[in-house]
């Protein structure tokens, strides 16, 4: 059994996307970021960024004691190697398939959250901001889309990488990007989005009813966090 610590954001979906299309055993534990909770004392001794998700395996591989795991991109390696699915295991393979999921991790993600913030919950309307960010995530999606002209997955057969850049092009439409002007992606989005587990993934999500309405209260626990003791 896998404990899954949880909110609907994009990370949160790359997990139950894998969980889903492995057919693992888990159990949401919901933490409401907006709430703060990502900031207890028990949520800190799993996750010391406070940011979901993350996971308590109970049943690792070779191992008796439990696995705690932060970091959406370890989690989804983590899941690869303890199911031996969604990574090839040729050295090439995994490396092609490894490089796409940091690209998501150490650009997408964080430029398109940036979009995000900007562009709807900065205090203040920053043209300069929002503009540098939309023509980042552009540049982003030209990147992408050139990676799936001749693939019909990002690194030829479906992986984590499609698991974890796939919740960040849902939705594009706030991110001020229209997929037809990138006809690879969006051949490549609506393949990912017909997918069972895809849709079960995000029915769950939306089951869980946890759209809350962002408060100043709430901007300032998620958009002012600190370090808190």
């Amino acid at each position: 059994m896998i404990d899954l610590y949880y909110w609907t954001t994009p990370n949160g979906h790359k997990i139950t996307i894998f969980l889903e299309e492995a057919q693992l055993d888990y159990e949401i534990k919901l933490i409401n970021i907006a709430k703060g909770e990502q900031f207890s004392p028990e949520f800190l001794e799993i996750s010391p960024n406070n940011r979901i998700p993350a996971i308590i395996d109970h049943s690792p591989e070779n191992s008796g004691q439990p696995i705690s795991i932060f970091e959406s991109g370890a989690i989804l390696f983590y899941l690869a190697k303890k199911t031996k699915r969604f990574l090839p295991t040729d050295i090439r393979g995994e490396i092609d398939v490894m490089q796409w999921l940091f690209w998501q991790m150490g650009g997408l993600g964080p430029m398109l959250g940036q979009n995000h913030h900007f562009s709807q919950y900065a205090p203040e309307k920053v043209p300069y901001a929002i503009n540098r960010y939309v023509k980042e995530t552009e540049r982003l999606y030209g990147v992408l889309d050139e990676q799936l002209k001749d693939k019909e997955y990002i690194a030829k057969d479906y992986s984590i990488a499609d698991m974890a850049v796939y919740p960040w092009i849902v939705p594009h439409q706030q991110q001020k990007q229209n997929l037809s002007d990138f006809p690879n992606i969006k051949r490549w989005f609506e393949s990912i989005q017909n997918r069972p587990a895809v849709q079960t993934a995000y029915e769950i999500a939306k089951n869980l009813k946890t759209e809350a309405t962002i408060t100043e209260d709430s901007k300032k626990i998620l958009f002012g966090q600190g370090r808190r003791s």
